[in-house]
């Protein structure tokens, strides 16, 4: 890594400050140059003028100097704090590339980081997801992630399959021997703890990504019993076409809406009934794909009707729906109800009138939101961290049989593939690790 890499680290656009992130050997001497100063104090923020080749002024800015290690990178780094838009900070970066900086590459300065031991995957992932966090709650897990909570818990498993590896290594040493029945039992309980505490965290993962990403909300139900109207509603202005003709929606729409500290994605589907034509049929298609995709379905019921085959149809789709979270709408409450609620009493029904107010839905999501958000326990931020917990799980799975079966090779090939994989979450397995366990854990060659 001996490129010097520079950046705008600020987002595109007109604001009142840009910054610009220099990194490398040769920062501190392009910091110099595009200021004219003979001395920068590490630390510290200086306010100076920025020059270009032709020492004509660029701005003023604040420099700051951080000297190796003690950097985000490890590496010595100078961060530029000019004025905003569009020019100047492009001015600047041009400026440090001329004098002996390359552009970096999209998250090259996280990777340094990693590489240089300032950071680990956990960390360099919460500080991406924190960027572009979809509520408070994730926030909240992403900043205790930063702080090591994630790195903790895989350190913890990490050094217990360690140990569970190093027995094994050391009794296939002497193979003649029987497996003791304290240390085969001592084996199988941690085994099953890990397997518990590992499938938890996949689960609680798994209902809560939302968070991270933004929880995805599905309004279904049959043509005109108000879809469209409630999703104009809870976004305040007339996002989707409103008519008495059945089949207006043909295509799902999606919109962005915060919902108190939330931001979703809310979803206005297709009416559900039995096909007229061709494109209507695709329509209802991606109605019933959204729902297999959201995390939250609201489903509307016209009062004003009787209940008939395609409200049965709507409502089969919810009972063979699982973990999903489901709330039931029972729309023009305005109007004579003839609808039999009966077998939609279970879903404790809200009943409203889109023409008059809704905020009887809103507070019902907030609070759903805000219950989901509830969490303080060890969450998984990503796929990758996710595949990677599932994978180890599989593999302590795996290991059990051959365990109590006494078939310890195979028994530690499951083993080392769970090191494996759940070492990736932070930082990769390296197999010297389980030397250092055997000599720690044992007085071998004694």
């Amino acid at each position: 890594m001996a490129d010097t890499i520079s950046a705008i680290s600020t987002a595109h656009g007109v604001s009142s400050l840009s910054v610009i992130r220099v990194s490398g050997d040769k920062s501190y001497s392009i910091a110099k140059k595009i200021s004219k100063l003979n001395n920068i104090i590490p630390r510290h923020a200086t306010l100076n003028s920025l020059y270009d080749s032709s020492d004509e002024l660029i701005d003023q800015a604040i420099i700051i100097y951080f000297v190796s290690p003690k950097s985000f990178t490890g590496e010595d780094i100078v961060e530029f704090q000019c004025h905003g838009g569009l020019i100047v900070a492009q001015m600047v970066l041009d400026r440090t590339v001329e004098l002996g900086a390359r552009l970096a590459t999209a998250g090259e300065f996280s990777k340094r980081a990693f590489i240089n031991g300032k950071i680990d995957l956990t960390k360099a992932e919460a500080t991406a997801k924190l960027i572009e966090a979809k509520s408070v709650s994730a926030g909240k897990i992403l900043a205790r992630q930063m702080r090591g909570e994630l790195k903790i818990f895989v350190d913890k498993t990490r050094d217990s399959l360690l140990k569970s590896l190093a027995y094994s290594e050391v009794m296939i040493d002497y193979a003649e021997e029987d497996i003791p029945d304290d240390i085969l039992e001592s084996l199988t309980n941690q085994l099953n703890n890990l397997d518990i505490k590992l499938n938890n965290i996949v689960q609680t993962s798994l209902r809560r990504r939302g968070l991270i990403d933004g929880f995805k909300v599905a309004i279904i139900g049959k043509p005109n019993v108000g879809k469209s109207s409630l999703l104009n509603s809870l976004l305040s202005y007339d996002r989707a076409i409103v008519s008495d003709i059945a089949g207006t929606t043909r295509d799902t729409i999606e919109e962005q809406i915060r919902i108190d500290s939330h931001i979703i994605r809310l979803i206005d589907t297709a009416g559900i009934r039995k096909a007229q034509d061709k494109i209507e049929k695709i329509g209802i298609e991606r109605s019933i794909s959204s729902i297999d995709e959201a995390d939250i379905i609201i489903s509307i019921f016209d009062g004003s009707r009787e209940f008939d085959n395609e409200d049965e149809k709507i409502l089969s789709l919810l009972e063979n729906t699982e973990d999903k979270h489901i709330i039931v709408v029972i729309n023009k409450s305005d109007l004579d109800n003839i609808l039999d609620i009966n077998s939609l009493k279970k879903y404790n029904p809200l009943f409203i009138s889109t023409k008059k107010d809704v905020n009887i839905v809103t507070d019902k999501l907030t609070n759903l939101l805000n219950s989901i958000g509830d969490i303080d326990d060890i969450m998984l931020i990503s796929t990758r961290q996710i595949e990677a917990v599932t994978v180890a799980r599989d593999s302590i799975i795996k290991a059990k049989e051959p365990l109590q079966n006494g078939e310890l090779e195979f028994f530690s090939y499951h083993l080392n593939d769970s090191l494996v994989a759940i070492s990736s979450i932070s930082k990769p397995y390296n197999s010297e690790e389980i030397l250092d366990k055997m000599f720690g854990e044992f007085c071998l060659g004694k």
